[in-house]
């Protein structure tokens, strides 16, 4: 997926649709409160990248992932910011951006060592009158958008070191992320009931919900056309692939207490 700071890239013009839907729903009796948190998964931990360091070589503190009863997998004392507008989102972002673990690669000069989530969470609240009495009906929905890095390839004679534990660690998570969209799709197919490896890496333990819960969930697939990244090529294309056969069935996040006054 295209980078989150990228200004033509999928996830800013997704953002600036989202608000612009946002506002133009908004009224006296309609509200919408959006709350934005980053993370990024390097080495398989969890940093905020939504929190300064002091210094620039200061070491950040591992967070950590917990599990939620009815929500599932969440990462304990996460920042999360209210935004109002795409200039807010463009904000933070600039900051996140800028925290993410980057090195030089044969490939890239900057390239990302780390997979990070962006995550939207939207709260509409509609105030309902019901025999006569006035009553807030709250629908929450929540939105994680994910940019993986590229895969490494670690047998190169120049990779070692750092660069070396970094291809390492995105290779198992990207890995990972295979096996559970391969086994989602075949238990989509079967009907059948399939062990799902979400634990295996940290990153898809994050996005269990997000993969294979209530959700709808989209992958976009970034291919090269050289013949040299024709291994790399495949192997996403067989990511989409299997990505589109899982099937999801979602329903509304909206407050029992509510849901009772209607009914």
């Amino acid at each position: 997926m295209m980078g989150f700071g990228e200004e033509e890239g999928v996830i800013p013009r997704f953002c600036q649709e989202l608000f612009s839907r946002l506002a133009s729903m908004e009224n006296e009796e309609v509200k919408c409160h959006v709350e934005m948190s980053l993370l990024e998964v390097y080495n398989e931990k969890i940093h905020d990248l939504l929190v300064t360091r002091e210094q620039t070589n200061q070491r950040r503190m591992p967070l950590r992932a917990r599990e939620h009863p009815v929500n599932g997998p969440y990462v304990a004392d996460l920042s999360a910011n209210i935004v109002s507008s795409y200039n807010d989102v463009q904000g933070w972002l600039a900051l996140g951006n800028k925290q993410r673990a980057t090195a030089a690669t044969e490939m890239n000069d900057k390239s990302s060592r780390s997979h990070s989530v962006l995550t939207l969470v939207m709260t509409q609240t509609q105030t309902e009158f019901v025999e006569g009495e006035e009553h807030d009906h709250s629908i929450t929905s929540r939105i994680n958008l994910v940019d993986l890095a590229g895969s490494a390839r670690c047998n190169s004679p120049k990779t070692s070191g750092d660069r070396l534990r970094e291809g390492a660690s995105i290779n198992k998570s990207l890995l990972t992320l295979g096996k559970v969209i391969s086994a989602l799709s075949e238990q989509s197919m079967t009907q059948k009931t399939v062990s799902i490896p979400y634990r295996e890496s940290v990153l898809t333990w994050l996005l269990k919900e997000s993969i294979g819960g209530n959700s709808e969930t989209a992958m976009i697939a970034t291919i090269s056309p050289a013949g040299s990244n024709v291994e790399e090529t495949l192997s996403t294309l067989r990511y989409a692939q299997q990505a589109r056969t899982i099937i999801n069935v979602s329903k509304v996040n909206e407050d029992t207490s509510a849901k009772l006054i209607r009914g």
